[in-house]
């Protein structure tokens, strides 16, 4: 292969695992709260996740279309090398915010660095300023805002209507410490309102992965300007994204399943319904929202509508500043990186090297603390003590 192919299949190669890490990444949106209530196992959870994710890749390009030629202008002279680099600073951000367990934005980390990487290599006309406000910085603000009013809303009036739960697990561990029990009802919503994220942010995520490499392929002048993702794309971004889900992000499935909030089964079901509402209509409209705005801001929403809710402040903290943090600090390792991609092919090479290098870092380091399926499960409530001489035998 000559060097401008090679450089196509390596930044193809990295956008997959872009979405690889978005996948088990984001999973914690749709089955952390269904998890933490017992609602789901969290292998059974992941599972479906992973499957929902790779229908909801098939539903529309609209988001596609606004990465591959909204926020970026396709006659700027951009080239390939900038998307590699655009990638390593939204893969790297990622794996950090995913070691750290922080609920943070894949969508604004692979916005950030396509703007970093383009502004550092031909300047900001290089960057749709009113797409990217429009599209991007907007709904960011807003997604987590009405998500959060929704669920509110909608817990509140269904703590009216049908009065407080009864027969919940009790106790303090993970998941089975939440305020409320449930029915069998409300854990079967549960379980449709988790697919049903599950789907939202295969059509919303999975989609922005097939932007980046519709947006690689028209820079090389394999497709022409304004070109929908073709479906090779399409089908090789839903099972990367579905294989990443499938995996797991027991770090930050145990955050937003019992370390922002308590809900139970009801709350966890309007919760999700809500977000899911949100991201539905947002990719419709082509809005590149982020999944774990609109479902952390429906968590948060429905946890303070529940009777004594409260949040985790410390949680709240860490993930804001990782909110606010996620397009500058993706832009900036962009930015850097375009140093070495605009070297030529040895650049190139050494660039996803070290990307290459710093995963296998991330994911050792990992290990040292290894949290998994096992960490994240709800611990059954001990089973209560019979009074003296009451039912204990003689």
């Amino acid at each position: 292969m000559d060097s401008s192919t090679t450089l196509i299949a390596i930044t193809i190669a990295v956008a997959l695992l872009f979405d690889f890490t978005n996948g088990f990444h984001d999973t914690a949106n749709a089955v952390a709260t269904a998890i933490a209530t017992g609602a789901l196992r969290p292998r059974i959870a992941v599972a479906m996740s992973a499957v929902c994710n790779l229908a909801g890749a098939f539903v529309s390009v609209a988001v596609a279309r606004t990465i591959s030629g909204g926020i970026i202008d396709e006659h700027a002279g951009i080239r390939p090398h900038v998307i590699l680099a655009a990638l390593a600073g939204a893969v790297l951000w990622n794996l950090t915010t995913w070691l750290l367990g922080i609920p943070s934005s894949s969508s604004h980390a692979l916005v950030g660095g396509l703007i970093g990487a383009t502004v550092a290599s031909v300047g900001l006309q290089g960057v749709v300023a009113t797409a990217v406000i429009g599209k991007i910085l907007v709904p960011a603000a807003l997604s987590p805002l009405i998500g959060g009013a929704v669920a509110y809303a909608a817990t509140r009036a269904a703590g009216r209507l049908r009065g407080p739960e009864r027969g919940g697990n009790g106790g303090n561990g993970a998941g089975a410490g939440t305020k409320k029990g449930g029915g069998r009802g409300a854990r079967a919503g549960q379980v449709a309102a988790a697919a049903l994220v599950s789907l939202a942010h295969g059509t919303g995520d999975g989609q922005k992965t097939m932007g980046v490499i519709t947006l690689t392929l028209i820079t090389a002048g394999s497709l022409p300007a304004g070109s929908a993702p073709p479906l090779w794309v399409i089908v090789a971004a839903g099972l990367t994204m579905a294989l990443g889900t499938f995996t797991g992000g027991w770090r930050i499935i145990r955050t937003l399943g019992t370390g922002l909030t308590r809900l139970g089964p009801r709350e966890g079901c309007l919760a999700q319904t809500s977000a899911a509402a949100v991201l539905l209509t947002t990719s419709h409209l082509g809005f590149a929202v982020s999944t774990t705005h609109a479902v952390t801001g429906s968590v948060a929403g429905a946890g303070l509508a529940a009777p004594g809710g409260v949040l985790n402040r410390r949680t709240v903290r860490s993930m804001l500043t990782s909110w606010v943090l996620t397009l500058p600090a993706a832009g900036l390792v962009a930015a850097l990186a375009v140093l070495l991609t605009e070297q030529g092919a040895w650049g190139q090479d050494t660039t996803a090297g070290l990307l290459l290098c710093a995963t296998v870092a991330f994911w050792a380091r990992s290990r040292r603390t290894a949290v998994t399926a096992r960490s994240v499960a709800p611990v059954p409530a001990p089973a209560p003590t019979p009074a003296a001489g009451v039912g204990a035998s003689a």
